[in-house]
């Protein structure tokens, strides 16, 4: 991927995309937990996909925004789409692009037609912004081939600090209609627990076949910890994430605000 820096002619948008590009990717130390949180999470999906897929497998990227996802994997030899509602970012993808196949469909995914279904389609950071789970989730798993796979990151309900509502305790989730899909974690509506994973799989034709929890409190520089990350080296951050992901899953739950989790579709009787 290559590294880009603004030029006058840049829009907003594409502003506003490399601001989080400039310390999630491209190596500014100004928040570095921010940079820690996402290269770990970055590091749990493509290590994910990597032990389902083949080269040349097709994969869609569904609000793929600056596209990091789809250029790293259609660099490791992936046929990757890459969506967004925001049409615009496709020339800000483009622009990143080094080598690698990838295809670019911007819109609402579930309103585009593609040839055939995926091997994999990708949501990272989108479920917990959606008034209903359950029928995205649905929604997303038609678009995969049978025995294909949904892979999805969102952060974790079951961590200490989260104050949102489990989506399975909401009686009636239409009332959260008006404010889905607003960017950021302000925009969170519910976020899931484990143990909601394989009901919502389940309506979806879905099997959950691995949940990841990662990135504590440290990684992440809550509670007043983003400091630490300025006089400690990177490796003692390291070994405190290594060392509390080992620790028993109860505890795992409690401490890690991230979650990956691979979905499988059913195969065709």
């Amino acid at each position: 991927m290559k590294h880009v820096s603004p030029t006058t002619d840049w829009s907003p948008t594409w502003r506003h995309v490399h601001e989080f590009d400039r310390v999630e990717v491209f190596g500014d130390r100004s928040n570095p937990a921010h940079t820690a949180a996402y290269r770990n999470r970055a590091h749990e999906i493509l290590d994910m996909a990597a032990a389902v897929l083949s080269p040349g497998d097709r994969i869609l990227d569904i609000a793929a925004a600056q596209g990091n996802y789809t250029l790293w994997l259609a660099e490791r030899g992936f046929d990757v789409t890459w969506n967004d509602l925001r049409s615009d970012l496709e020339g800000y993808v483009r622009l990143k692009w080094e080598h690698g196949t990838v295809r670019y469909a911007p819109g609402n995914a579930f309103d585009l037609r593609f040839p055939r279904p995926f091997d994999l389609v990708l949501i990272t950071e989108i479920i917990e912004h959606v008034a209903h789970p359950d029928e995205f989730l649905r929604t997303v798993a038609s678009l995969v081939r049978p025995g294909g796979y949904v892979l999805l990151s969102t952060p974790n309900g079951g961590y200490f600090l989260n104050r949102l509502p489990r989506f399975s305790d909401t009686v009636d989730a239409s009332q959260y209609e008006a404010i889905q899909f607003q960017p950021d974690a302000s925009g969170h509506i519910f976020l899931l627990h484990e143990d909601e994973l394989a009901p919502l799989a389940t309506t979806a034709g879905l099997v959950v076949r691995e949940v990841r929890l990662f990135t504590n409190t440290l990684t992440n520089g809550h509670l007043k910890t983003s400091m630490l990350h300025r006089v400690l080296p990177s490796r003692v951050i390291a070994g405190v994430e290594r060392g509390t992901r080992r620790l028993p899953r109860a505890l795992v739950r409690r401490l890690h605000t991230a979650m990956a989790v691979l979905l499988q579709r059913a195969e065709t009787p």
